[in-house]
């Protein structure tokens, strides 16, 4: 695991015990070029010095570099990350009375953490992280105290998987308010950490493999089973709590522990029968889970808030597998010809389309708009979003129906608006609902 750390200004006291000999006065700062505490060592492009050691235990005094000299000057500094390693730039600035770390956009499979010593505990930052089209950065009060942080490299992405970054969002309706429903206002700002979440929808074959080896070993499923046109097409017409099961089933066949549990008190695992399982039943960062409305919609926007769907403003048959029905209710965006899907509209019903028909969206994943509704984790209130909790938005304690979101190929344009939420009985099933999971990463 690799690790690269960056700082910010040291008070004096702070300076204890890690630069040894080098005298600083209040105020002053020393800079870091890079560190790795993996083993390795650094060299510093432009004076500074180095450190090296074991995982989590860096040495208490830096190694010299040119001249021995320790680089000691007011202010913050920039760092450039290892060279040797895949690690992105990293960077730190001062913004008046705050400081922002940022790095690249691309460079998503890390995470910040900090610490007011080298040698002593690091947190993870849960502050905001904002994205644009070029960075990820945080920011935050400027401290008089001593300040490191590190960005940390995060596992490998489990396959079949997209890494979604953390960060803030719009989530609603912020297009035109009148063209949607009441519950998907106001549009607000969201917070939610960094999970993986599947490429494609659960397909036919996926739910097969893992229904079988979960009526094998104690876990109990609706009657009928979830159906599928074909191994390619997404699994469907399973209740909430048949994909929640097999969420855990999943976890447990793949050697992880489950997420869901049949009480607040987490101790039995949830295997069998009907249980609104309760946000206080769940392991967040346990195994596969369903997404919650908040973690869906951030993945269906791609990285960019504001538009229709995933990919902008307007839709058509080339883009998601739905029902066109142009120039209904002032619909001006809706630029197919009216009816099902042509290529896929044959056969029996349903209509679904093999997963990844179409374009990815901005995260790499494939329909996020049509094809079917997908089953989220959120108990239902249309009113949520008036008091819905900036951080990390798991739905309303209390509430009898869960989320749904994307449309289907039933379903006109209207149903597959990246902001469209609707609701539905935990227990029924449909042709056109189906779901996806996520997994938080490995901390």
């Amino acid at each position: 695991m690799k690790y690269i750390i960056i700082g910010c200004a040291l008070c004096a006291a702070g300076l204890t015990g890690i630069i040894g000999g080098a005298s600083a006065q209040s105020g002053e700062a020393y800079a870091i070029d890079w560190f790795t505490i993996d083993g390795g060592s650094g060299a510093s492009g432009g004076g500074g010095f180095s450190l090296s050691g074991t995982a989590g235990q860096p040495e208490a005094s830096p190694e010299p570099l040119t001249g021995g000299a320790f680089s000691l000057g007011g202010g913050f500094w920039s760092l450039l990350a290892d060279t040797t390693s895949s690690a992105p730039q990293l960077s730190i600035e001062i913004q008046g009375l705050m400081v922002r770390v940022f790095w690249p956009l691309f460079a998503t499979g890390i995470e910040l953490e900090q610490s007011d010593s080298l040698t002593g505990t690091w947190s993870r930052v849960v502050s905001p992280y904002v994205t644009n089209t070029t960075e990820i950065s945080l920011t935050a009060p400027v401290s008089a105290e001593t300040r490191f942080y590190r960005a940390r490299g995060l596992p490998a992405t489990p396959s079949g998987m997209a890494l979604i970054p953390a960060g803030t969002f719009v989530m609603g309706n912020s297009t035109a308010a009148a063209e949607g429903e009441a519950a998907e206002l106001p549009p607000h700002s969201v917070s939610v950490d960094e999970f993986y979440i599947d490429k494609h929808e659960v397909t036919k074959a996926l739910w097969d493999e893992v229904y079988q080896w979960a009526t094998a070993h104690g876990y109990q499923f609706d009657l009928p089973a979830a159906r599928g046109k074909a191994a390619s097409h997404p699994a469907q017409n399973m209740t909430w709590y048949d994909a929640v099961k097999w969420c855990n089933a999943r976890s447990e066949k793949e050697g992880r522990s489950p997420a869901y549990y049949a009480s607040a008190e987490r101790t039995t695992v949830y295997r069998t029968g009907l249980v609104n399982v309760p946000n206080a039943g769940v392991e967040w960062n346990a195994g596969y889970r369903l997404p919650t409305e908040a973690e869906w919609e951030k993945a269906s926007r791609g990285g960019v808030s504001g538009w229709r769907f995933p990919w902008g403003d307007t839709i058509e048959q080339t883009r998601a597998n739905y029902y066109g029905l142009p120039g209904t209710a002032g619909n001006t965006y809706d630029l197919a010809p009216a009816g099902y899907h042509p290529t896929y509209a044959t056969g029996s019903l349903p209509y679904t389309s093999p997963v990844g028909s179409f374009a990815a969206n901005g995260y790499g994943l494939y329909d996020m708009a049509g094809n079917v509704w997908e089953w989220c984790w959120d108990g239902w209130s249309e009113s949520y979003y008036r008091s819905s909790p900036v951080n990390n938005p798991r739905g309303p304690a209390t509430g009898s129906d869960r989320a749904i979101r994307g449309g289907s190929w039933v379903n006109i344009a209207f149903y597959c608006r990246s902001a469209d939420r609707y609701d539905y009985l935990p227990g029924s099933r449909n042709n056109n609902l189906g779901f996806r999971t996520v997994l938080t990463p490995s901390r």
